[in-house]
């Protein structure tokens, strides 16, 4: 059964016909990315400001493996499959694509979107992507995170109460 939420989901081909369409037809993608592992008011901030940018939000989403070798043996809480409907579900996301390489940069060349977008935590130039981007004359940004959201924060706060 394909869900609306699963139809989101897209592998890396379809994906770029996809966005080459949404692109052909004057629309601006916004590419961003991350784990989001236990989604929370700051996802939620940063996609919805993510997706105002442009017409189109097409999400990286790391996959389990990538998310373990960043975050450490015991992460992600919640497995992909179930971050990608998650995802999905989000009216402002567009795409969802999952990816296994230690960056989206492989990904980014692939769908070349319009506008990067990556948390404030980073700078322009430390965005995966970004050099790309800009070369074919598209916009790198960074949105203003929510302070006091972190999956981390979050995983601590509830260690330490149970």
């Amino acid at each position: 059964m394909n869900t609306i939420t699963e139809s989101k989901i897209q592998n890396i081909e379809n994906a770029i016909e996809t966005i080459a369409d949404w692109q052909k037809a004057g629309q601006k993608v916004v590419f961003t990315n991350g784990c989001f592992d236990i989604v929370h008011l700051g996802h939620i901030d940063y996609l919805e400001k993510a997706r105002a940018l442009g017409d189109r939000l097409v999400l990286g989403l790391n996959t389990d493996a990538s998310v373990s070798r960043l975050k450490g043996p015991l992460r992600p809480v919640v497995n992909e499959y179930a971050r990608a409907r998650l995802m999905a579900a989000l009216s402002f996301v567009d795409a969802v694509i999952l990816f296994d390489e230690p960056t989206p940069s492989q990904l980014i060349e692939a769908v070349k979107p319009d506008i990067l977008v990556k948390g404030d935590d980073y700078t322009i130039e430390n965005i995966a992507g970004s050099d790309f981007v800009l070369s074919r004359g598209g916009e790198v940004k960074t949105i203003a995170l929510v302070q006091g959201y972190s999956t981390s924060a979050l995983i601590e706060k509830i260690k330490q109460g149970y």
